[in-house]
């Protein structure tokens, strides 16, 4: 990859994840469903959980993952042909989403989010990752037009 496609990764998985963070801030401000604790949530990783993280290491590690994501969809957006590239957002939306519903169930492990059962956190959580999808896939798309 060159550095050009690093760059533009970078940017959309920083943007885009700086808006799914602020979203769910305000779902969880509101509603006291604590998603956006879940996004930011590392106590499923052996090691990483045994320590306490400021707020802005753990918003890095989000934008970290999201520049990775972005990196892989910048990748396949390069080498895809048709239908792939035509419609980038609604493969990017429907990979985002998929992604967060696998990413879900890590709630059970940790006693900070919300509980594997609550519908409402769930909804919230799908809706800001449909939100993340649609917004890298905008993103991709009209950056490659220019």
């Amino acid at each position: 990859m060159n550095s050009k496609n690093s760059m533009k990764a970078t940017w959309i998985g920083i943007i885009s994840g700086v808006i799914l963070a602020l979203f769910l801030k305000v779902v969880q401000s509101i509603t006291d469903h604590q998603v956006y604790t879940l996004l930011l949530n590392v106590d499923y990783i052996p090691i990483v959980k045994e320590y306490q993280f400021p707020e802005v290491v753990e918003v890095l590690f989000h934008l970290i993952v999201s520049v990775i994501l972005c990196t892989v969809f910048v990748f396949l957006y390069d080498r895809g042909r048709g239908t792939f590239r035509k419609h980038i957002i609604f493969f990017s939306l429907a990979i985002n989403v998929l992604i967060g519903l696998l990413l879900y169930p890590t709630t059970s492990f940790s006693e900070r989010t919300p509980s594997v059962t609550s519908i409402p956190a769930l909804c919230w959580w799908v809706l800001g990752h449909t939100i993340y999808g649609a917004l890298v896939g905008i993103l991709l798309g009209r950056n490659n037009k220019k």
